[in-house]
């Protein structure tokens, strides 16, 4: 048993362990794990506390996001909304101004209208005039054909006109 190698290994073994607890050495390994637990613990709580203030921050975001979509929405309605308003005015406008414009256009023609017949009722007036003036002069001589002459011609003229 004294020869076997197990033998003195667990003797060196037993020995290190009184000499170290002699020492204080297991005191100051608790002592360390103690403080790197408490320094793990300290971390995970700071870990924790991160998380939360990103969850806190995700939202903030989303709602923010959330809330610059609705504005983009209300944004996007109301330039059609404007954009049919404007379009209908412009319609309305458009069929305004063809209906002013077939209104001063049948206004022309009647006037055009007017004067045509005008100058036919008065180159029918010269024309009667002329062949009056032709057929009483040849037909009535002297100082009596030129008074009825002038006077049929004016009345002719009086009555066309």
């Amino acid at each position: 048993m004294f020869f076997d190698p197990e033998t003195w290994v667990a003797v060196a073994f037993v020995v290190l362990m009184v000499v170290f607890g002699y020492l204080g050495v297991f005191k100051s390994a608790m002592t360390a794990l103690d403080h790197r637990a408490e320094r793990i613990k300290a971390e995970l709580e700071d870990a924790a506390r991160l998380k939360q203030e990103a969850a806190k921050v995700l939202a903030d975001y989303k709602a923010r996001s959330a809330t610059a979509e609705r504005e983009a929405a209300d944004i996007i309605a109301n330039a059609k909304a404007e954009a049919e308003r404007i379009a209908a005015d412009a319609k309305a406008k458009m069929e305004d101004f063809v209906a002013r414009r077939t209104k001063t256009a049948e206004s022309k023609i009647a006037l055009a209208e007017a004067q045509a017949l005008a100058d036919v009722r008065a180159a029918a007036a010269e024309a009667a005039v002329q062949a009056a003036s032709t057929i009483l002069s040849q037909s009535v001589k002297g100082q009596v054909a030129d008074d009825l002459l002038a006077k049929g011609i004016n009345e002719v003229r009086q009555k066309l006109n």
